[in-house]
């Protein structure tokens, strides 16, 4: 029956690719701008940022893929990998139109008229892009789309049924990303509006994956065997040291321009991560412990999950003290969870749903006017609260959205495909039991 199934699905989708430009034709957006001159060094720009942000999804494979059991590695990194295919494929169907279609009630977009990417081209700009393709705005977009997913597969990692996983991403893609991409970075979006700031994703990716993470990690619960060594700690650092090289595409390549806000936002990337990374090795050592490689690209990471929200509304010396602050939260809150009952895998939610949370939490704080436009009004550290009270709110419901929104959403997948696999196949690895293979 799944076999019929799937092949049903590969049918439909090839008739309607083959008959979309008859079907969705004249498809433009309420957003586009028509007649724009485009900047060569912005397309320049955006197409090696794309592919910077493209190059974050293979680190996160390695990184995750390193730090199970070695009967997991393959099917952890897969996990990753599968994100980039399937959430492609449903982003070019109708998950750009979801996030960035025309408006319906600033919580999600019209997918009708981009079906297929319809009159999304390389005539027109998206208005928050304007020196550039709109087609190549949906191109930039649709890699922050592929590693939120994947980021969400650390928190369940070691015993997700594959099929299960298969179909929870594409639910949460389209009911939890999509809204909140739209919420937020979409002119009309309800958060965009109420002027919520979030740069490069640290609500939308980070808080969301984050969320997601937890919830899946109750929903599943425990695994049979929680002990965890680093099975190849070489794919940790080639992990975290590609997500570095990827995340100045994630910032910098926001400012969708080649220009001082980019530069900018490059810088606070590279600080806040910098400092990060040593406050986590620090404090392993204060806490009675080796300074660890594994710890110290955690530590990087999370540095980068919190200056996102503020990599261009901040300054370098702002973009320290967040890097500082996140990783110590983040670090205490590691200890907490690996205390507790609740079996976040690889510490999706400690590290980037609080990271966001903090960087979320810090751009309302040091928010600057005369740094970016763009910002309504200044942070909390300079005597205005309005922003950091409005970003408190939106974190709330931010927060309880994605965490009620992917219960709901595992609780159907499940009725569908049992998302956790048998003890036997736990046992066994998921390399062998998911995909009859393993490494050597």
């Amino acid at each position: 029956m799944r076999n019929k199934f799937l092949i049903l699905i590969l049918i439909v989708v090839g008739i309607i690719s083959l008959f979309s430009n008859y079907w969705f034709a004249d498809g433009t957006a309420k957003a586009v701008a028509e007649g724009v001159n485009f900047n060569a060094a912005d397309v320049s720009w955006m197409l090696v940022a794309s592919v910077l942000v493209f190059l974050m999804t293979p680190g996160v494979g390695f990184f995750y893929g390193g730090m199970v059991n070695n009967k997991n590695i393959i099917s952890t990194i897969f996990q990753s990998f599968i994100a980039m295919v399937t959430i492609t494929v449903l982003w070019f169907m109708f998950g750009f139109g979801l996030a960035f279609g025309p408006d319906i009630g600033g919580v999600i977009g019209d997918p009708i008229p981009h079906m297929f990417m319809q009159g999304i081209g390389t005539t027109s700009s998206w208005v928050g892009a304007p020196t550039i393709p709109i087609l190549l705005f949906a191109l930039f977009q649709l890699k922050f789309a592929i590693i939120t997913p994947a980021l969400i597969s650390g928190g369940v990692a070691e015993r997700i049924n594959f099929w299960g996983y298969l179909l929870f991403i594409v639910m949460f893609s389209i009911f939890i990303y999509s809204p909140l991409a739209h919420a937020t970075w979409h002119p009309e979006g309800i958060l965009a509006k109420a002027g919520i700031l979030d740069f490069a994703g640290g609500t939308v990716v980070h808080m969301s994956s984050g969320w997601a993470a937890l919830a899946g990690a109750i929903f599943l619960k425990k695994r049979r065997d929680t002990t965890l060594t680093a099975a190849q700690v070489p794919y940790v650092i080639l992990g975290a040291s590609l997500l570095w090289i990827g995340w100045f595409g994630f910032n910098a390549g926001s400012s969708f321009a080649a220009n001082e806000l980019g530069v900018l936002a490059f810088a606070n990337t590279t600080a806040a991560s910098a400092l990060s990374a040593l406050t986590w090795g620090f404090l392993e050592k204060i806490n009675g412990k080796k300074l660890s490689s594994v710890g110290v690209c955690v530590g990087a990471v999370v540095g980068l999950v919190a200056i996102t929200p503020g990599a261009g509304f901040v300054s370098l010396g702002h973009s320290f003290f967040i890097g500082l602050i996140a990783s110590v939260i983040s670090f205490y809150m590691v200890k907490f969870f690996h205390n507790n009952d609740v079996d976040d895998t690889l510490d999706v939610f400690p590290c980037h749903g609080v990271g966001g949370m903090v960087g979320m939490l810090l751009t309302g704080v040091f928010a600057d006017k005369s740094i970016n436009s763009d910002v309504p009004s200044n942070g909390l550290f300079f005597g205005e609260s309005a922003l950091f009270i409005h970003h408190f709110i939106a974190m709330i419901v931010v927060s309880l959205f994605v965490f009620f929104g992917t219960l709901l959403i595992l609780f159907l997948v499940n009725k569908i495909v049992p998302l956790r696999v048998d003890p036997e196949k736990e046992e066994l690895g998921l390399d062998l039991s998911q995909h009859g293979e393993k490494v050597i």
